[in-house]
């Protein structure tokens, strides 16, 4: 038996902790994660909190306030502060190194394309995305940016969730039309770029 679509967005999400809070099945963790952001970007874009200061006021708080927990804790006798343990595993580093080096290889690979393979639906890909990206930034600043992609991912996947088969066929028949589009696009393009004729070499 396959899984239910149910169970196959949140495989699809992950099927972790971070599936859990988008597709609100932790419903609390979805709320503080809204709330948060909401008062985060209030704070810095409507009330004009400076983030490097809020970051300074933040920290002063914490170290004043482990401080003097801590000393209240030796002469009260009580247990001091819990502090986690910070350190960082290196199987963390390597898996964050692991990631990178690989998001580095697929844009050198896009790159080689490009410039040795001379590859123009790359090329045009990599354009209508860069000029999709700068459009966006200049509707939003990036704060605004973050907080509208956190909204997206904590309404998309649950919508999607409960609608899938509707989204499904309008995305089927979108997705139609815009190869569709594409295609004569990128033949019209072709069509009016002169490619030099090969020439085959005479054997003697």
């Amino acid at each position: 038996m396959g899984d239910s679509p149910r169970s196959s967005i949140h495989l699809a999400l992950g099927g972790d902790a971070v599936a859990d809070v988008l597709l609100w099945k932790n419903w609390i963790g979805s709320l503080i994660v809204l709330v948060s952001s909401t008062v985060f970007w209030i704070l810095f874009k409507i009330a004009g909190y400076n983030l490097l200061q809020f970051i300074a006021n933040v920290l002063l708080l914490l170290v004043t306030i482990l401080f003097f927990w801590a000393k209240s804790a030796s002469i009260l006798n009580r247990p001091l502060p819990p502090l986690p343990d910070l350190d960082v595993s290196d199987e963390t580093f390597l898996a964050v190194a692991e990631v990178m080096c690989d998001w580095g290889n697929r844009a050198l690979s896009i790159a080689r394309d490009i410039a040795i393979g001379g590859d123009l639906k790359v090329l045009l890909q990599v354009v209508s995305s860069l000029w999709l990206i700068s459009v966006i930034g200049g509707l939003f600043d990036f704060l605004t940016l973050i907080y509208v992609g956190i909204l997206v991912c904590l309404s998309v996947p649950v919508l999607y969730e409960k609608r899938q088969d509707q989204i499904d066929d309008k995305l089927s028949t979108a997705h139609s039309v815009f190869q569709a589009q594409y295609r004569k696009l990128d033949d019209m393009i072709l069509s009016k770029i002169p490619f030099p004729k090969s020439k085959e070499k005479k054997t003697q």
